[in-house]
């Protein structure tokens, strides 16, 4: 069942999202060559903690940190460590937040940087991640009521394969609320007209991963995270969204 949450839950759920992306910002911008991805995790943890709210991913199913830190080939849910960035690597941050009895849940890429050194990851890396952001604001604009998480899905798997890149087929968006996990399941692939209706009051994530070569995946060796299984690169963002009477507000946003 797809909850509806109440106009005073998605305010929790806003306030919650603003956090998140204050958050996340902050990490991104420690996301340079030579720090260990421990160190991210530890930055994230000290600033949720310091906001009032508790790591959403902690403890769920297992998984014993804040943050997922994956990188290169990696998809989702690789686990902090003691690697050290390189300036050619490309890494996604994905984070959650618990506050006021609520979770958040969002996701960036980002190329790490060189100190003192004026060099950009290679083009069609570059590409790969503007497509996959591109292709997360093109599914956003089909969250409307009437509308079906089909046609997310159809909107994000069009545009990427029109780019010449791939959606994973086996990861997925989803409902959010007091569960960090809820219904529905929102693919990043379909077809138009199928699968529940997006009515207002909805709140979920949606979250297209996209690989440089071929869809499938398999477990990285930490045995939490996903990688693409001919070692190409992947690229991951997400945003949370509540839907309203004419469209979204998305509540992972820094406005």
């Amino acid at each position: 069942m797809i909850s509806i949450k109440t106009p005073e839950e998605i305010t929790i759920m806003a306030e919650g999202g603003k956090i998140l992306a204050k958050i996340m910002a902050e990490i991104g911008r420690k996301v340079k060559a030579g720090i260990k991805t421990r160190e991210l995790d530890r930055l994230a943890e000290s600033l949720i903690l310091k906001s009032g709210g508790k790591c959403s991913f902690k403890g769920h199913e297992g998984y014993p940190f804040c943050l997922c830190t994956s990188i290169n080939e990696e998809i989702v849910h690789a686990l902090p460590s003691d690697r050290i960035l390189k300036g050619e690597d490309i890494i996604s941050l994905d984070l959650g937040i618990l506050y006021k009895g609520f979770h958040t849940d969002m996701a960036v890429t980002l190329p790490v940087t060189r100190p003192s050194r004026v060099e950009k990851i290679d083009p069609e890396t570059q590409r790969l991640i503007r497509v996959t952001k591109k292709s997360l604001k093109r599914g956003i604009k089909k969250v409307h009521p009437g509308n079906t998480f089909g046609d997310i899905g159809n909107t994000i798997q069009r545009y990427v394969e029109g780019q010449g890149f791939n959606v994973v087929r086996d990861l997925c968006g989803h409902g959010i609320g007091r569960e960090l996990h809820e219904d529905p399941q929102i693919l990043n692939y379909g077809k138009r007209h199928t699968g529940p209706e997006i009515k207002e009051g909805m709140v979920f994530c949606i979250e297209p991963m996209v690989t440089m070569g071929d869809w499938r995946i398999k477990k990285t060796k930490d045995g939490f995270g996903y990688q693409t299984e001919d070692g190409s690169l992947s690229a991951h963002f997400e945003h949370m969204m509540a839907v309203t009477q004419n469209g979204c507000q998305i509540l992972t946003n820094l406005k």
